[in-house]
């Protein structure tokens, strides 16, 4: 089976920028099989229930303001899978875990950034499944679970941010500050130990986790990879911008 990934993808200019992240994630495709299929699960698609695009061919969504003209010039247009959408809508529906398809949306950059450096050719199909801020972590583990079997022939890429708070930057790339390395290093044991009450509890028990998240949205992609793999191995650790982490964990 293909293991279920998680990757922070960070700035959107990440495929522009020279850092370690940037550089990790060209090489990640290597390590592992082709995949027939890639479920992204992007933090930037948030809805109340769990929706899946279905579409025969993905655009570029720029969903993003403020950045260089070249960032835009950049394009995805992987082929989709609407006919795993709805055999993945299926497997959440039996899980209890209903799901909608959505016919129109293309690839956010959470999906489109990490797989343009994954996968620069962008010939492998590609669907997207959403996140659901107001539910919890427990349910996003649980979607996770339903979606193991897909493992046989395709990859989960969950996209989000390890450490992802814009206000706390540092735009001029100092050290990363102590409050992030010790959220950091308390998730890290908990994913690579299998604490999953205690992930689950994150938000009460992880030192500085409000701090490090303000907003769930970009840690619910790793609960997804978390409970559709069983061994977790860290796979990459760096920060940009002072506090932005951009940790990446396999799951098998």
């Amino acid at each position: 089976m293909l293991p279920a990934l998680f990757v922070s993808h960070g700035s959107p200019t990440l495929p522009l920028d020279d850092v370690p992240a940037r550089d990790f994630l060209r090489g990640l495709a290597a390590q592992i099989p082709r995949p027939k299929a890639i479920l992204a699960v992007s933090a930037h698609w948030e809805t109340a229930a769990p929706t899946l695009n279905a579409v025969a061919q993905n655009s570029t969504i720029h969903d993003f303001h403020g950045f260089p003209p070249a960032l835009y010039k950049l394009a995805y247009n992987a082929p989709g899978a609407p006919e795993i959408a709805s055999e993945l809508a299926g497997l959440l529906e039996r899980a209890g875990l209903p799901a909608r398809l959505d016919t129109s949306r293309g690839l956010d950059h959470g999906a489109w950034v990490p797989l343009m450096l994954m996968y620069p050719q962008a010939d492998i199909p590609v669907l997207q499944l959403s996140v659901q801020p107001r539910l919890s972590p427990a349910h996003h583990v649980a979607l996770g679970k339903a979606l193991q079997p897909f493992r046989e022939s395709g990859l989960i890429l969950a996209s989000g941010g390890f450490v992802h708070n814009l206000r706390a930057l540092d735009w001029n790339s100092g050290p990363e500050p102590e409050w992030s390395q010790r959220y950091a290093a308390w998730m890290d044991s908990a994913i690579l130990e299998r604490r999953t009450d205690d992930l689950a509890a994150y938000r009460r028990q992880a030192p500085e986790a409000v701090r490090a998240h303000p907003s769930e949205d970009h840690i619910l992609p790793l609960f997804v990879a978390y409970g559709a793999g069983e061994k977790a191995t860290r796979l990459h650790h760096s920060a940009t911008f002072g506090s932005l982490r951009m940790d990446a964990y396999r799951f098998d």
